[in-house]
């Protein structure tokens, strides 16, 4: 999510009918902080070649919409909000989409429905905090997709934080099980993509 993201659909035109609808629904409820389109794109072409997809910080669905729009048919969408009333307005943004389960309660909740193919973290899983970050051996399948949206695109490496070396983005980087890149959508945003690898631990 990103603190505007809701604000930039305001002049975009042909937008895939599902993601409209959330956008909708988020600018009702006053909820500024939606995926943004360039992120949303990114998602779209992913979701492509995924069977199992998980998400956190569903937020009205904005991203989930990009995601479902995106997703062959038979694939399984997972997504956990933490708020109630965003939950259940992103519940309803889906209710004709059987496909698509959304989930209120702690990010942790997207392990039951594990593993993915494809994981976007966002409102959980530590994406940016570093402190208990999620364990992509256990919820990604070997080859699976890792995604950490809504970054300040790195322009030093080490990439830096409010002034010092960015240790949640560093953890990404470094971790033994994962081949991780960073991706830059527009000059003030970022995603960072990783890949589970396939030798090391097995997911449960």
């Amino acid at each position: 999510m990103s603190v505007d993201g809701t604000a930039a659909y305001a002049d975009l035109m042909e937008l895939p009918p599902l993601v409209e609808r959330a956008v909708r629904v988020a600018r009702q409820a006053g909820f500024a902080p939606s995926c943004r389109p360039e992120q949303g794109r990114l998602l779209y072409a992913m979701a492509g070649g995924a069977e199992t997809i998980g998400e956190t910080g569903t937020g009205c669905g904005v991203g989930l919409a990009w995601l479902v729009s995106g997703a062959r048919p038979g694939a399984r969408l997972v997504s956990v909000e933490r708020d109630a009333r965003r939950a259940s307005l992103a519940a309803q943004v889906f209710a004709d989409h059987p496909q698509v389960s959304v989930i209120r309660g702690d990010w942790r909740e997207i392990h039951r429905h594990g593993p993915y193919d494809l994981l976007v973290l966002d409102g959980g899983g530590q994406g940016k905090s570093g402190e208990q970050p999620a364990d992509p051996h256990r919820l990604l399948r070997p080859g699976g997709t890792l995604v950490i949206d809504d970054l300040t695109p790195a322009r030093h490496w080490p990439p830096r934080f409010d002034g010092a070396v960015d240790r949640a983005r560093m953890h990404w980087f470094d971790h033994p099980g994962l081949d991780a890149a960073e991706l830059r959508l527009a000059p003030d945003l970022a995603a960072l993509v990783a890949t589970r690898r396939f030798d090391g631990a097995p997911a449960d």
